[in-house]
């Protein structure tokens, strides 16, 4: 007997930015697997009798490790569970995905993946920005501000990434940033480019802030929060 995963992205935080289908699948779930980010309000829709087992990751705090939390995935969908892997922003993002896919794959459980709102789409509505703009800002590019060491990657396209002509996300990079920042400067991006600091975003707790690249390191290493931390910059890191 053999069951099926919805990998639902459950957007940055604020469950009005959940998607129909996403409402959908939630409530009609057998087991819910879902991350930090993911809990709160956004379980509400989830049925009473529904199992929901929390295996979020979050840097400092003990975490499930991936293997685990593949393997009971797969052990729900055998059982003959609908099951639901809520993560939040949008799944293919930064969200693992690929691992999970895989371990759904050799154990023959069909899957959907269902997208979802990412943290930098909502962060630039929140401050009433584009994330693109014609002739200045036409490249988009996401990255992770750390690999699996918990360390700054060191196989950046640095040459990219200092494109003052591309507008630049960092995800999970407040520790990293400032590493970041010098190696960027170093490739030819001007301190003085805009930058956007959003935190916890669409949630109550929400704060941006805007500042340029080379005030951003003092600033971050300053900051005392455990709220995810986005970071924009480029030419439309700020309102016009």
């Amino acid at each position: 007997m053999s069951g099926f995963v919805s990998f639902v992205s459950s957007g940055p935080g604020d469950p009005e930015l959940l998607t129909v289908k996403a409402v959908k699948r939630i409530e009609a779930a057998d087991a819910v697997l879902f991350d930090d980010l993911s809990s709160g309000p956004i379980l509400d829709h989830a049925r009473q009798d529904a199992d929901l087992v929390g295996v979020g990751k979050r840097a400092g705090r003990p975490s499930p490790k991936q293997d685990h939390v593949s393997k009971l995935l797969v052990d729900y969908a055998r059982s003959g569970a609908k099951v639901v892997r809520l993560k939040s922003g949008d799944s293919g993002i930064f969200g693992r995905l690929e691992e999970e896919i895989t371990a759904l794959r050799e154990a023959g459980i069909k899957y959907e993946v269902i997208p979802g709102v990412t943290a930098a789409s909502a962060a630039a509505a929140a401050a009433g920005i584009p994330l693109t703009r014609r002739l200045t800002a036409r490249r988009l590019q996401y990255i992770t501000g750390h690999d699996v060491t918990g360390e700054l990657p060191d196989n950046l396209n640095l040459t990219a990434l200092a494109d003052a002509n591309a507008t630049t996300v960092v995800y999970m990079g407040k520790r990293t940033f400032a590493a970041l920042a010098e190696l960027l400067v170093t490739h030819g991006l001007p301190s003085e480019t805009p930058a956007m600091l959003a935190l916890a975003i669409s949630t109550p707790e929400q704060e941006l802030s805007h500042h340029t690249v080379g005030e951003l390191p003092t600033l971050l290493r300053e900051l005392k929060t455990t709220a995810p931390v986005l970071i924009l910059y480029g030419p439309l890191a700020e309102p016009e």
